[in-house]
């Protein structure tokens, strides 16, 4: 894999390789913890994802977002020993993502209640970049301004009105 300079879109097939990765660590894990759960892989907004489903209630611990978002800084890091590159891979655990999603929207509709109430600027707990990314879009599609503050662990989102 090539170095990419920054905000330069990775190529795709350098993303389906770290899906590739990702894919094969987390099925060892899984192996592992003698968990069943098939996988899937996606690219899509210039990242690599990958999803891991299950019929059965195998995967409702590792679905709790704390996990998940440990998991994925574990294949992360696998992917980027691989690689020898930084990785935005997503990781998807019985439909967190989509969990998360739902908590987000809940999350900026009471920080809109706040704006509504007459606060000048409502911030949001600190959370990871894909989340702030996420909450990003929600604001925006809402009509209301956002930014992200802060550095590492403590970097959150404020809203504004427009």
């Amino acid at each position: 894999m090539t170095d990419a300079p920054v905000n330069q879109p990775v190529e795709a097939a350098d993303l389906e390789q770290e899906g590739d990765i990702a894919a094969d660590y987390i099925e060892g894990l899984l192996d592992i913890a003698d968990i069943d759960g098939d996988l899937e892989l996606d690219v899509r907004q210039g990242r690599a994802y990958v999803s891991v489903e299950s019929d059965g209630t195998s995967l409702r611990t590792l679905s709790d977002p704390e996990t998940v978002q440990a998991l994925q800084e574990l294949t992360r890091l696998a992917v980027q020993n691989k690689t020898g590159h930084f990785s935005r891979v997503i990781l998807d655990i019985g439909g967190s993502r989509d969990a998360r999603q739902q908590e987000l929207e809940k999350l900026v509709d009471r920080a809109i209640a706040r704006l509504d109430e007459g606060a000048s600027q409502a911030s949001l707990p600190a959370m990871s970049s894909y989340e702030r990314k996420l909450v990003h879009d929600i604001v925006s599609e809402r009509g209301l301004i956002s930014e992200s503050y802060g550095d590492g662990a403590d970097r959150h989102t404020v809203l504004r009105r427009a």
